[in-house]
């Protein structure tokens, strides 16, 4: 088997799981947060300096691959790994959501998905036996099947249609799959926000006996409520003896939600997106650097962060960067938040370790001013 899951504790205080993932390319603990890099590279970022922050494992996309600068070359240049010089694990999406979120035409067909290039306009086709061609040949050490992800809201009748699509590519995704000893394939359990079809999907995806399942369909627009209780209703129902993964959730607040409703592994772009407008995570809310009032600020963004940025640069002088788009002024935010959200999962992780993951959700939210009315800003 390509990868192993090894859990090694659960927290008596949540039910939360402290694990260890091994991958061909090293192992990495769990519950963890994975940069995204969706061109194989972290925006601003490099290799060098996510090994700094100890980013254990990267999400690369199957989808922008694909177009640029296609799989061949990255075959050729020895797999994502050499190609990008990065020697620990990588997991790659199937594509699916770029396919459903960035083409406004579209024609979901049984075969697979006929739409138009985000760019060019050309008419492409993707389908499961695609996906895993591609993600075969860029070699990553965990790639994920082909899925609807339908939009919220969607229909019951649209949803039930889609999820049970879901479940056939995902067989197909499996069988089309020629890398099985050195590359795991996850399945991923839709059903939006209706639980028996979150009990229907999981089950048919359990019975393919994937080394990994993903919880997607979340993060899409719904109520941080209604996630919460699908988490809730979905979590049970997975192997409790293979990785759980939550795909596209990157706030503070829904990484420590998730663990403590048993997820192991989660991704987003959150970070990244928001320090190129230079808004910081801190360890007291959002900072948002650019604005007038840290003209003259020379602290750090935070006082109690101990990353690259906080140790040597000040607010006001990353404020200035950030106002004239000095490309290190996004460098700076990006390095920044990356670590916070690293470091955070570090937290979680000692405290599921010592039983305490409870107490530490209710002082970080305390001090980083989490509104309860309205946790959307969080």
């Amino acid at each position: 088997m390509a990868i192993k899951y090894e859990l090694i504790k659960t927290c008596k205080q949540t039910g939360a799981r402290l694990g260890k993932i091994h991958t061909p390319h090293g192992s990495f603990d769990t519950p963890i947060f994975m940069p995204v890099g969706t061109l194989a590279t972290v925006k601003t970022m490099s290799p060098e300096e996510l090994v700094e922050m100890n980013a254990q494992i990267i999400l690369s996309n199957t989808y922008h691959l694909w177009l640029r600068p296609g799989e061949d070359i990255v075959k050729e240049a020895g797999g994502l790994h050499n190609f990008m010089n990065w020697d620990r694990p990588i997991l790659t999406d199937s594509g699916g959501f770029q396919v459903f979120s960035l083409s406004k035409i579209r024609d979901i067909k049984e075969e697979g998905v006929h739409f138009r290039h985000h760019l060019s306009g050309e008419k492409l086709f993707f389908s499961p036996e695609k996906a895993m061609q591609v993600q075969n040949d860029l070699g990553p050490d965990i790639m994920m099947v082909l899925d609807e992800c339908p939009p919220y809201p969607a229909t019951y009748d649209y949803m039930e249609k889609s999820v049970n699509r879901t479940s056939r590519w995902a067989e197909r995704c499996l069988e089309a799959h020629r890398r099985k000893e050195d590359q795991a394939l996850f399945g991923i359990i839709q059903g939006g926000e209706y639980k028996d079809l979150r009990k229907q999907s999981a089950k048919d995806l359990i019975s393919l006996d994937f080394p990994g399942y993903a919880i997607g369909g979340l993060s899409v627009g719904e109520p941080k409520d209604i996630m919460y209780g699908m988490l809730e209703a979905t979590t049970p129902l997975m192997p409790s003896d293979k990785p759980r993964y939550l795909m596209g959730v990157g706030s503070a607040d829904s990484l420590i939600e998730g663990a403590i409703r048993g997820v192991d592994m989660f991704d987003c772009v959150l970070p990244t997106r928001i320090a190129r407008n230079g808004t910081c995570m801190t360890s007291k809310g959002r900072l948002v650097v650019r604005n007038a009032t840290y003209a003259r600020d020379f602290s750090p963004i935070d006082e109690n962060c101990d990353c690259y940025t906080c140790r040597n640069y000040s607010r006001a002088y990353i404020r200035h960067l950030i106002n004239t788009n000095e490309i290190f002024g996004f460098r700076l935010t990006t390095y920044h938040n990356l670590y916070f959200l690293l470091e955070l999962m570090k937290q979680v992780r000692n405290a599921i370790s010592e039983d305490r993951l409870g107490d530490f959700r209710e002082t970080f939210f305390e001090n980083y001013g989490f509104n309860k009315v309205n946790p959307q800003n969080f």
